[in-house]
C-alpha cells in the first residue's frame, strides 16, 4: 500500500542529498525506500540544473534551461519524483539565482556575449561594468602575463584556443594577427592575478569562475527561473532553497517576486544572520536555511567558563598576535582590511569609481570637492565595521551602518574636514542624497561588496585564525562568544515559533566546516581546558617539527573531533586550513616549504604515534561526546522549524571542511530496524542510537505534525534540583516533551543528577525512545535518562 503523501505545502523535515556525476538521480532514486523509513517528508536536492561538467556540486550552473544531463536530465529527476510520491516524499531543490559558471565553452548565453559584445541578446545577463577595461570583459585566465603566453594562444577557425580554455571570435576578426585580433574582442585574456585589481564583472565572493547574474531585470528572471517554475506547476518539485540572496542586487524584490512566480511555495534563503539580527520581517519567505539554529544548538553545549579557560590556554600554548587570532575582534577587523584590498581590491575600485562621479556630478554642495583618495578611504573604514552580511532596501540602514561606525571611522583621518568623506559615503549608503540611477548603484554595490567581505573575511579567514574552539567556528557562528545558555537558547526557539515557525534548521550541511558530531566532541573540551592543555604539553615534547603553534593547535582539535582517521583526510583540511587563514600560506601566494612542514607535522604528529594519545583521551570522553552528539540531534529534531539533515547524519557522522563532506554516502537497500524495544541495557550498545533517537523524533513529527507545525506552541520545562542547569527541557504543543543532559563531564564531576527532577506537565507521558516507560509528576532525571542521555516524550490520551 501507497503511504499517504503529506501536505507537500510545508515539509515535515528534509533529507539533503548531494547530487554528483557519480551520485545521480537514478542512486537517489535507490536510496528513497531507506530515507522514507527515516520519516522525513520530502528531499532536499542539491542543485540540478545544468552544470559545469564534472561538477561535485552543481552551484557552478551553464544552462537554466535543462535539467543536468550527468545526473540523469528532466526524465530522470521525473522518474526520482515518481518514484519519491510513491514512497510519500515531495522534492526540494536548490537553486543558484545569483550567478553562472564563467565558463564560455558550456555557458551558451556567455559566449554569446563574448562573442557579440554589450549588442548581445544576453548582454543584460551579467553584471559587466562596460564602462571599465575599454569595453572588453576581462578574462583572468593565463597562467603570467600576456608577453610570456602569447605563444599558447591560437586560433581556430571561429574561436581562441588557450589550454583547455575556447572562447568565441568577434565577426570578421578571425583572419586578423594575433595582438590585433585579441585588442578587436569584447573580451580580454589577462594573468589571472589581475583579477584582483582590474576585473569589471561582479563575482561570486572572490572567485573568478562564478559570473554574476543580474536577476534584478524582470526578463533575466524569467529566462533562469523558467525551468524551475514549469517544474513547480508540474509538481515534479514542491519547495525552494534559495542560494546566497545577499549577492543580488535586491534580494527583498528578487524574494517577491519569486513568492509570487511560485505561488507561495515554501521556501528558504540561505540567510546568514548575525547574533542578534533578524530576518527582514518583509521577506515572503518560510525562513533561513538554519545556520541561525546550529549556533544555538551549538551554543547550548559549550561551557561558557570553560570557554575562557580553553582560551586562556589558546594564548598561552600559541602565543597568537592579538589580530591574528589572539582576539576575535581585532582579527575579523584586519582580515576585512586585507580582504578589501587584496581579493575585493576591484570591488572596491568600482564602488570608488561610483562614489566619486557621484560626488562630482551632484548639485548637492555637501557632496562637491571629494577626493577619490579620501571616499576610498571612507568606504573601508565603514565596511570593515559592519557586523551584519548586508543592509536591505526593507530594513532601515542607519542599524547597519551606524553612527558609531562613522565615527570610529573619522578617525582614519588626520585632517577632520577630510573625514567628512565618512559622512559623504553613509549618507549616500542610507539614501539621503536621492534615489536616482547611480545613488541606487552606489547602494546596491555597497550592498553586494559588504556580504562579500563578510563572507570571505569572516568565514573564510578570520575562521582560520581565531582557533581556540573549532567548534564555534562554523558560519553563523560567534567564535568570540560562542556559548549560549539554555535561558536564551528557550528565546531563541520562542521567537522562532512565533515568527518562522517554518524556518529551517540545521547542524551539518554540505558547507558546514566540521559535522555536528565533530563539533559535539570539541564541545567538550570547553568542560576540561586544563586536561586538554596537559595532553597538548604531552604530545608536543613527543611531537616533532610543528611549524607554528596555531596550526598545531588546530590540527590537535581537527584529530580530536574528527577521531582515528585516514591521514589524507585530516591532510587536506590542514592545507585548506593553512592557506584560508593567509598567514604563511595562501591559495595565490603559496609556499611549499611550509604546507611541505605542515604535512610533515601532521603525519608525524596528529596522525602519527602522539595522535594515539589523543585517541585515548578521546575515548575517555566517549560518554560526554555521546551525550552531546544525541542532545545535538534530538533538539535540532524537535525544537521549532523544519529540520534538515544532512545525508549520512542520522548515523554517527565525522566529516571535515568541503570536499570531505560531500564524499558519497552508501545507503542500505533495505530500511534499518525502527526503535530499540529491548530493555536490556546491552541494546543499547549495540544499536546506533543516534539513528534510534532519529527514528523516533522523525516518526513523531511525520505522525503529529500538529504538534510541530505553525500553530504549535513551544514552552521552556524548567528542572529543579541540584543538576538542574544539565537538563534543558521544552514541550511542544503541549504533547510532545524533549529533555537533553547538557554538560555531562561538568555534571559527572559534581556528584551526578543527585536527586534532580523534571516536572512534567499534568498526564501520563510515555517513553518515545524506549516504548513500555511511562512518567506522571516530578520524574527524576536519573530516571528519565537511565540508558540514553536524552528523553523524548509523548502524553497519552486521556
Amino acid at each position: 500500500m501507497t503511504p499517504e503523501r503529506p501536505d507537500p505545502a510545508v515539509p515535515t523535515a528534509t533529507y539533503r542529498l548531494q547530487l554528483q556525476p557519480g551520485f545521480p538521480f537514478g542512486a537517489a532514486a535507490d536510496a528513497v525506500p531507506y530515507v522514507a523509513s527515516l520519516g522525513v517528508s520530502h528531499l532536499h536536492l542539491s542543485p540540478v540544473l545544468e552544470a559545469v561538467p564534472g561538477s561535485a556540486h552543481g552551484y557552478d550552473v551553464v544552462d537554466h534551461t535543462r535539467v543536468r544531463e550527468e545526473l540523469g536530465g528532466e526524465e530522470g529527476l521525473r522518474e526520482l519524483a515518481r518514484t519519491a510520491r510513491e514512497h510519500g516524499l515531495g522534492l526540494v531543490v536548490d537553486i543558484v539565482p545569483n550567478h553562472m559558471a564563467m565558463s564560455p565553452r558550456h555557458n551558451h548565453a556567455l559566449w554569446e556575449v563574448l562573442r557579440d559584445g554589450p549588442a548581445s541578446r544576453y548582454a543584460r545577463w551579467f553584471d559587466i561594468d562596460w564602462e571599465a577595461q575599454g569595453g572588453q570583459v576581462l578574462l583572468p585566465v593565463l597562467g603570467g602575463p600576456l608577453g610570456t603566453e602569447i605563444d599558447r594562444l591560437r586560433t581556430d577557425g571561429d574561436v581562441l584556443r588557450y589550454y583547455d580554455h575556447v572562447f568565441p571570435l568577434r565577426e570578421g576578426t578571425a583572419q586578423l594577427p594575433l595582438p590585433q585580433l585579441l585588442d578587436a574582442q569584447w573580451y580580454r585574456p589577462v594573468w589571472w592575478r589581475l583579477a584582483r585589481t582590474e576585473l569589471n564583472y561582479r563575482r561570486f565572493f572572490s572567485i573568478s569562475e562564478l559570473i554574476g547574474v543580474r536577476v534584478e531585470d524582470p526578463e533575466v528572471f524569467e529566462a533562469t527561473h523558467a525551468t524551475v517554475l514549469r517544474l513547480l506547476r508540474e509538481g515534479v518539485i514542491d519547495g525552494l532553497r534559495v542560494d546566497h540572496p545577499d549577492g543580488l542586487a535586491d534580494p527583498d524584490g528578487y524574494l517577491r517576486r519569486l513568492h509570487e512566480a511560485t505561488g507561495g511555495r515554501w521556501t528558504v534563503v540561505e540567510k546568514i544572520l548575525s547574533d542578534g539580527e533578524p530576518l527582514p520581517a518583509s521577506w515572503p519567505v518560510a525562513g533561513t536555511t538554519g545556520y541561525d539554529a546550529l549556533r544555538h544548538v551549538d551554543g547550548l553545549f559549550t561551557d561558557p567558563a570553560g570557554f575562557g579557560e580553553l582560551l586562556g590556554q589558546y594564548r598561552r600554548f600559541a602565543a597568537p598576535q592579538t589580530d591574528r587570532g589572539g582576539d576575535w575582534g581585532a582579527t575579523v577587523r584586519r582580515a576585512a582590511y586585507k580582504v578589501l584590498t587584496h581579493e575585493l581590491a576591484t570591488e572596491v575600485d568600482r564602488l570608488t569609481r561610483v562614489a566619486s562621479r557621484l560626488c562630482a556630478t551632484s548639485p548637492e554642495p555637501g557632496l562637491r570637492d571629494r577626493a577619490p583618495w579620501a571616499l576610498r578611504t571612507a568606504l573601508l573604514e565603514l565596511l570593515v565595521r559592519l557586523e551584519v552580511y548586508r543592509p536591505y532596501t526593507s530594513v532601515d540602514a542607519a542599524g547597519v551602518v551606524t553612527e558609531e561606525a562613522a565615527a570610529e571611522a573619522r578617525l582614519a583621518f588626520a585632517v577632520p574636514e577630510e573625514a567628512g568623506a565618512v559622512d559623504v559615503v553613509r549618507d549616500l549608503v542610507l539614501g539621503r542624497y536621492g534615489d536616482g540611477p547611480r545613488h541606487v548603484e552606489f547602494r546596491t554595490r555597497f550592498a553586494q561588496t559588504a556580504s562579500a567581505l563578510r563572507a570571505k573575511s569572516v568565514e573564510d579567514t578570520a575562521f582560520y585564525r581565531y582557533v581556540p574552539l573549532l567548534s564555534a567556528n562554523e558560519v553563523g557562528g560567534d567564535p568570540g562568544s560562542p556559548a549560549v545558555s539554555p535561558e536564551r537558547f528557550h528565546a531563541y526557539c520562542a521567537r522562532v515559533q512565533r515568527d518562522w515557525p517554518a524556518t529551517g534548521t540545521v547542524v551539518s550541511t554540505h558547507d558546514t566546516k566540521r559535522s555536528a558530531d565533530v563539533r559535539a566532541a570539541l564541545h567538550v573540551l570547553t568542560e576540561c581546558p586544563g586536561r586538554w592543555a596537559d595532553v597538548l604539553a604531552e604530545v608536543t615534547r613527543t611531537g616533532e617539527g610543528v611549524p607554528d603553534a596555531q596550526v598545531a593547535w588546530a590540527a590537535w582539535q581537527t584529530v580530536f573531533g574528527l577521531g582515528p582517521a585516514e591521514e589524507e583526510r585530516v591532510r587536506g583540511a590542514l592545507l585548506k586550513h593553512v592557506r584560508e587563514a593567509g598567514l604563511y600560506t595562501s591559495w595565490t601566494e603559496q609556499e611549499p616549504p611550509y604546507e611541505e612542514a605542515v604535512a610533515r607535522f601532521v603525519a608525524a604528529g596528529p596522525c602519527g604515534v602522539p595522535g594515539e594519545r589523543v585517541a585515548a583521551f578521546r575515548a575517555a570522553l566517549e560518554p560526554h561526546i555521546r551525550a552531546n552528539v544525541l542532545g545535538t540531534a534530538l533538539v535540532q529534531l524537535t525544537m521549532p522549524g523544519v529540520p534538515d539533515l544532512y545525508q549520512g547524519t542520522e548515523h554517527e557522522y565525522r566529516a571535515l571542511v568541503d570536499p570531505d563532506n560531500r564524499r558519497t554516502v552508501a545507503f542500505p537497500s533495505v530500511p534499518a530496524a525502527g526503535a530499540v524495544t529491548d530493555a536490556d541495557a546491552d541494546a543499547y550498545a549495540a544499536a546506533d542510537a543516534k539513528e534510534v533517537v532519529t527514528r523516533a523524533a522523525l516518526g513523531l513529527r511525520a505522525r503529529r505534525p500538529e504538534v510541530f507545525g505553525d500553530t504549535a506552541s513551544y514552552a521552556p520545562l524548567t528542572a529543579e534540583g541540584p543538576a538542574a542547569a544539565h537538563c534543558p527541557a521544552f514541550v511542544r504543543s503541549g504533547e510532545v516533551l524533549t529533555a537533553v543532559t547538557r554538560l555531562s563531564l561538568r555534571l559527572t564531576e559534581a556528584g551526578g543528577w543527585r536527586g534532580t527532577r523534571l516536572p512534567l506537565p499534568p498526564g501520563r507521558w510515555t517513553d518515545v525512545l524506549e516504548p513500555g516507560r511511562e512518567f506522571t509528576g516530578h520524574a527524576r532525571v536519573a530516571d528519565l535518562f537511565e540508558r540514553l542521555p536524552v528523553a523524548l516524550l509523548e502524553r497519552v490520551p486521556d
